[in-house]
């Protein structure tokens, strides 16, 4: 496990994933990564858990991967990285998921909530993906997933040109339940978590299957996306991209 992410279950069947990396943003490491697969992995074979909350420290979700853990990985395939196989882990997994989202939501941020079934979030919540800036493509099949969300053209704006939006955006786009007081984010989150794992554990993760749908193309979505990320990240304008954001100098376009 990682120090930077803390696993509590609570009662009545809850698990709350928590990011406690602040000094950092809460940017994520291989080692994050790894902590939330095997947290996941873990409920969904144990049976004890009903439903997962994700959430950060008060004012900070994530601020998405972490640029130098990142890039010294990336000598390695990416078929061996843990973002990609925590990414697998997410799509795949039948235990119910809810995000709590305060503050920064960058990069995975934001991909993530797209696999959870209940998102809240609080006023203070900035999401962005910005992968295209950094020389890179789409995660997390959010290139399948955001446009059935939001529309092709609201997504090829949020994808390509990396605009950020807030929390009262993303309540009006549908990626969003509520926007919630940040003081009560987490407590709103678990409640209503410990509200899913109160049900039937049978009849919720079969209702959860049907709402869903086949995930044949979320999957397909993944791996094309990984695939397309592997050979972007081995490119010249996304290791430059990563030079400038590690020299803190605003990523060049072209």
């Amino acid at each position: 496990m990682s120090d930077h992410v803390t696993i509590e279950d609570q009662p009545g069947g809850v698990r709350l994933i928590r990011l406690t990396r602040p000094e950092k943003k809460n940017a994520l490491t291989g080692a994050m990564y790894d902590a939330m697969k095997a947290s996941l992995e873990q409920a969904d074979e144990s049976g004890e858990v009903g439903a997962i909350v994700f959430a950060g420290v008060p004012g900070m979700f994530t601020a998405g991967n972490d640029i130098g853990d990142f890039v010294a990985g990336a000598q390695k395939p990416f078929t061996e990285a843990p973002a990609l196989h925590f990414i697998r882990q997410l799509a795949r997994t039948t235990t119910p998921m809810v995000a709590a989202v305060d503050g920064i939501a960058v990069g995975i941020g934001t991909t993530l909530t797209l696999h959870c079934d209940l998102v809240y979030a609080s006023p203070a919540a900035r999401f962005r993906m910005p992968f295209v800036e950094l020389g890179l493509v789409p995660e997390a099949a959010s290139s399948y997933l955001l446009p059935r969300r939001v529309g092709l053209l609201k997504a090829t704006e949020l994808l390509l040109l990396s605009e950020p939006f807030d929390a009262d955006e993303a309540l009006r786009l549908g990626l969003l339940n509520a926007v919630i007081p940040s003081e009560m984010l987490v407590e709103h989150a678990l409640a209503k978590a410990a509200a899913l794992a109160a049900l039937p554990r049978g009849s919720l993760k079969a209702s959860r299957a049907l709402i869903r749908g086949d995930q044949a193309d979320v999957a397909a979505a993944l791996e094309a996306e990984a695939v397309a990320f592997e050979a972007r990240l081995r490119a010249p304008e996304a290791q430059a991209a990563f030079m400038n954001f590690l020299l803190k100098s605003k990523p060049s376009r072209s």
